[in-house]
């Protein structure tokens, strides 16, 4: 990768430091936000006939718990007894609803909001989904853009493009034995409307709570999935004929396993349909573009040079993070056949805006909502695609506790897989209030939990396209926790900060690290009748 574009590792550093929240910057704001100029939540095609999906879903009998802490082992050796795993039509469409659909509307500021099954920073739901897949029954090979305004799907491309994928990303086994690819990009003016250059970030936090849904309901249909990183943007982009000042591939997740290798792939011909405009105008706030092409894999054999530095790697192996004292067991169980079924979870899930202050978590609770989560992601930028034990993170994981049964209040380190280290004890609600922006979440959660990540080390050998990954998996582990925590009738929420404020907190077990995300885990205020 010597020369490339994704060795300049300053690129990602200087968009991480100027896209930092302080004290200062949050009151920095200049014009109050413009509702008449919100975008539209949806990319629409208005030339192209929707391609209705079923909705008559039916229940896969999995708890929430047990789809986010199980994971179907990715078979994809080709050997003739690997056994097939190709989605139905209706299974696709669970898949999709689940991790992208609208689960309920209400309205807002802007008027009416639809909230889909996944959580977004200001509901504004920049993450696009398409679908790239051989013949199912009921859905003929092609290259199809997911509208979850009218849950349907549009044809973009017919014919079976999974050759052409698979080879953009350097012929990933996971890829090319996968009948249907879920491929997922981001849209910069609709959430930077609100949120400006921090966007880029939001892309991670955002396509990782979508994933996060994605997986368990993979794992609630029994099907493989795994998350992809590495692939030849270019590539990508022009097979889902994108506007790349607009709009930019992200990530992909293969579904599912054939035992045959795809068939070659049509020629790419330059798509040219027309799509409705987010907003009357648009800001554009370059560092983002300047950091995603910084990050741009070129050819496949880089990719593959990508994808062996990741399983060369062990940025944090389960045993890596420093330990400076005795560690404090939780319980091991991950309490799979407890909680609610998945669907209803997601279907119930929100994020939660007032918390009961001093109500408590119990420990169990705790063990389950963290055991689940800290297993791992299968995931190439972490050399984990079909692997089944413990695995390696990119972030570490910090927690403030008030008030969980059975832990002290003060600031914890996990080690995973399950136990904590106490850093210094005391009830720190007014920081953690103050941490998160000043607001009453953190203040009154029963606790905190802050995903932080050894930058340096992660773009040293993974280079700007590290910073992708570290967000994302960030974001696929807050998705987790949000699934714990309602699968437990509790509440959970995302939530920004003080970047160097919340690493200051945590030293100097945390010195050198970066603040990446942040949950906020508690019990909800109990709703006012009506």
């Amino acid at each position: 990768m010597e020369g490339m574009a994704n060795d300049d590792v300053d690129v990602a550093r200087r968009y991480h430091e100027a896209t930092k929240h302080s004290y200062s910057s949050v009151r920095a704001r200049g014009e109050p936000l413009d509702w008449s100029n919100q975008p539209l939540p949806f990319k629409i095609f208005p030339d192209l006939p929707p391609i209705a999906l079923p909705r008559d879903f039916a229940a896969s009998g999995v708890s929430a718990l047990a789809a986010i802490a199980r994971q179907v082992r990715r078979i994809h050796s080709g050997a003739a007894d690997d056994g097939e795993r190709v989605p139905s039509l209706r299974q696709l469409a669970y898949l999709l609803f689940f991790s992208a659909g609208i689960t309920r509307r209400r309205q807002g500021p802007g008027g009416e909001v639809g909230f889909r099954a996944a959580s977004c920073t200001g509901a504004l739901y920049e993450i696009e989904l398409y679908v790239v897949c051989q013949d199912l029954d009921g859905l003929p090979a092609g290259v199809y853009h997911f509208g979850p305004a009218d849950f349907a799907l549009r044809a973009l491309r017919r014919g079976d493009l999974r050759q052409a994928l698979a080879a953009a990303t350097g012929d990933e086994p996971a890829v090319r034995h996968a009948p249907v690819t879920i491929v997922c990009t981001g849209t910069y003016w609709r959430n930077a409307w609100k949120y400006r250059a921090r966007t880029y970030r939001h892309f991670g936090w955002d396509n990782g709570t979508i994933l996060a849904n994605l997986l368990a309901a993979s794992t609630a249909l029994d099907l493989p999935a795994g998350v992809v990183c590495g692939f030849v943007d270019e590539t990508v982009n022009e097979m889902l004929g994108l506007d790349v000042e607009r709009e930019v591939s992200f990530s992909m997740v293969p579904v599912g396993h054939v035992s045959a290798a795809p068939p070659a792939a049509p020629p790419l011909e330059r798509l040219d349909f027309r799509t409705l405009p987010l907003s009357r105008t648009e800001v554009d706030y370059p560092v983002m573009r300047e950091l995603h092409a910084a990050s741009a894999l070129r050819a496949p054999e880089e990719v593959a040079g990508w994808r062996a530095a990741a399983r060369g790697t062990v940025l944090n192996a389960p045993a890596a993070v420093e330990r400076r004292g005795p560690g404090i067991p939780l319980p091991a169980e991950t309490h799979e056949a407890a909680g609610d079924a998945f669907e209803e979870v997601v279907l119930r899930r929100g994020s939660t805006r007032r918390f009961q202050r001093g109500a408590a978590w119990s420990l169990p609770q705790l063990s389950a909502a963290l055991g689940g989560t800290m297993l791992g992601i299968p995931a190439d930028f972490l050399g984990t695609l079909g692997a089944s034990a413990l695995m390696p993170l990119l972030n570490d994981t910090y927690l403030i506790v008030h008030a969980v049964e059975g832990l002290a209040p003060g600031a914890y380190v996990l080690h995973r897989p399950f136990e904590l280290e106490l850093l210094k004890e005391g009830l720190f609600r007014d920081e953690a209030g103050y941490l998160g922006l000043e607001q009453d979440l953190p203040a009154d959660a029963s606790l905190v939990v802050f995903f932080l990540a050894d930058l340096r080390a992660i773009l040293g050998s993974l280079g700007n396209r590290g910073y992708r990954a570290a967000q994302l998996e960030a974001g696929i582990l807050g998705g987790k926790l949000y699934l714990a925590a309602y699968a437990q009738r509790l509440g959970a929420s995302g939530l920004t900060f003080y970047d160097d404020d919340v690493v200051d907190f945590f030293s100097p077990h945390a010195a050198g690290k970066s603040a990446i995300f942040c949950m906020t885990l508690g019990r909800p205020m109990p709703r006012r009748p009506t």
